[in-house]
């Protein structure tokens, strides 16, 4: 085998072997050659390639959020580093394991004018579990340098074996806590790597044998204490709102949440990326509370608020939960607990699967008719939202209804951020579809890349839902040869930032027009063209119907759907929509 010259880079890629890191998602460069052909000469390892850094972060990312592992991005030194950084933002807010191999110059080499240098130890600090700020190799040539004042070869030899020893043994701890973290704690890390010319040499002998030092195991299991303090309370509590957010699919077991189902002092709120299920939980929240008096709204506030997944989408929720604050807050989950509803009491470090398991053989059913009155509403919001739907006209909010319902069986759904997430929560989804999108930071930047990643990962098809200007800002995405003929783009072309006439502010003026809803007149069929998709296109009722027809038939290639709505009725419809509901 084919292995770099350099022990530092055999040192890197031996040991993401030996934690099974196998995707690695490579940008070309020159400085982290050592590690393009250590990772790429060894079939264990599954490599691509992606040239724009912020969309190979951003496509590593969705293979991690898929396979629930580390996936490595490496890349050369400089500001190709600085282009991970709205990935690496993403997945720290969003528990995703991402491994960021940067490749850097020399110490000495740093703040001289020298060609690609930045300041790259420690650059993700504030939005990175780890960084391993790597040293350089020892060698004679080196010694000369940094060390002149010894006086003979030999000398120069074996103090040069000591110095490679000691820098060896502190690589090896570094990379190994790297990547440990990567793994037990779902999050981002950084190891920065320098290396010293020449980069292109190679051996077919490892010249090291790095030590493999395997993470701590974490007890799932809480304590007597807490579990009893946490039973008494649940067993007097008459209204427990349990509040979901992202969450991956068959995460929980359904016999937890069977039981939950049936207790009428529980109503779980599920969001569209919870991926939960039961015809006795409450999804669509924005459709069940908006339209609440400040009566309703006390009859809704919870003795116990208990929240578990990822970060809440919903304005309303976090809106009536800060007004309505719960007697007690508990969120459930291994990451940092946020005190999103200025009400935290408990942090409870397991996870969801372990909390019911301990706590719901210790509690019983009380009487209550919390669920029951919520259901009755439910039910009346689910018969104006049809009745509504039926009668309504083009627009964003009618095209997502037909989308939703026409959805492949069994596959994976994408959705960008902005409006598209958000009216997305007002819909059914069907069970058998996985939901995802990029909630961290809730950007508009990566959500096709993304996509791709998971399509790559998935052995499900994928379909990605996407407004006009985010699909714009990421379209190098589409520059990226392994996606799948089975991956579609469906992408909802208002001409703008249609969320902006959805929000509060002054609309219909020149400034607001160019300022904030950027109106433009472009179109995906020549990026489509270009990036070897079939383009279809539609612009009103009878003609998306028609386009979604063939849309998810079988093809050579992937496909985008671009759907053109009118931009100025969008934000009438959804206001009218929520008076309906009433």
């Amino acid at each position: 085998m084919i292995y770099p010259k350099i022990p530092l880079a055999q040192t890197v890629i031996q040991l993401c072997k030996a934690k099974k890191i196998k995707h690695i998602v490579l940008s070309p460069g020159s400085r982290n050659a050592p590690l393009t052909i250590g990772f790429t000469h060894d079939p264990f390892f599954k490599c691509y390639s992606v040239v724009d850094e912020r969309c190979a972060a951003f496509f590593a990312l969705g293979i991690a959020q898929q396979i629930q592992a580390p996936v490595a991005v490496a890349c050369t030194s400089g500001s190709a580093v600085l282009n991970y950084y709205p990935a690496i933002s993403e997945a720290f807010y969003s528990n995703i394991p991402l491994v960021v191999l940067s490749a850097d110059r020399p110490e000495h080499m740093i703040g001289i004018g020298d060609g690609q240098t930045i300041n790259q130890p420690n650059v993700f600090k504030n939005h990175i579990l780890y960084s391993a700020n790597l040293k350089l190799d020892k060698t004679i040539k080196e010694d000369h340098v940094l060390a002149g004042v010894l006086k003979t070869i030999e000398h120069k030899l074996e103090d040069m074996l000591h110095l490679q020893k000691d820098v060896q043994q502190i690589n090896e701890t570094e990379i190994n806590t790297a990547l440990n973290i990567a793994l037990t704690e779902s999050g981002p890390v950084h190891i920065n790597i320098p290396f010293n010319e020449p980069l292109y040499d190679r051996v077919e002998t490892l010249t090291v044998s790095p030590k493999v030092i395997e993470p701590e195991e974490k007890t799932l299991e809480l304590d007597f204490e807490t579990i009893e303090f946490c039973a008494n309370d649940w067993d007097i509590a008459e209204r427990k709102l349990i509040l979901v957010g992202v969450n991956g699919p068959n995460d929980i077991e359904q016999k937890f949440l069977d039981v939950l189902a049936e207790d009428d002092s529980v109503v779980v709120f599920t969001e569209t990326t919870s991926n939960l299920h039961h015809e006795r939980f409450f999804p669509g929240i924005d459709k069940m509370i908006t339209p609440l008096t400040a009566d309703e709204f006390k009859a809704l506030q919870p003795d116990i608020l208990l929240t578990f997944g990822g970060l809440i989408v919903s304005k309303r929720i976090k809106a009536f939960l800060r007004q309505y604050k719960p007697k007690q807050h508990w969120h459930v989950g291994l990451q940092k607990a946020n005190n999103t509803f200025f009400s935290l009491s408990k942090a409870i470090k397991t996870t969801p699967n372990q909390f019911f398991r301990q706590l719901l053989n210790r509690t019983t059913v009380i009487d209550s008719g919390y669920n029951a009155y919520w259901d009755k509403i439910q039910l009346l919001r689910n018969v104006r939202h049809e009745a509504y739907v039926k009668d309504s006209v083009y627009s964003d909010f009618k095209v997502f209804d037909i989308l939703l319902k026409t959805l492949r069986k069994y596959s994976v759904l994408q959705l960008g951020n902005s409006s598209t997430i958000r009216y997305a929560q007002l819909f059914h989804l069907p069970n058998d579809v996985e939901v995802f999108c990029n909630r961290g930071t809730s950007g508009i930047d990566g959500s096709t890349s993304t996509a791709i990643g998971c399509a790559v990962a998935n052995s499900k098809p994928t379909t990605l839902i996407s407004g006009d200007l985010s699909f714009f800002y990421d379209c190098n995405a589409l520059w990226n040869n392994y996606i799948p003929s089975s991956f579609r783009i469906i992408v909802i072309n208002n001409e703008g930032g249609g969320i902006f006439r959805i929000l509060p502010g002054h609309k219909n003026t020149e400034n607001f027009d160019y300022y904030f809803e950027t109106k433009h007149h472009l179109t995906a069929k020549q990026l489509s063209e270009m990036y070897g998709f079939k383009y279809q296109s539609a612009s009103n009722e009878n003609e998306l119907i028609s386009e979604l027809s063939a849309f998810y038939e079988n093809s050579t290639s992937p496909k985008v759907l671009e759907i053109f709505t009118p931009s100025t009725i969008n934000d009438t419809v959804l206001i009218d929509y929520f008076k309906a509901l009433k």
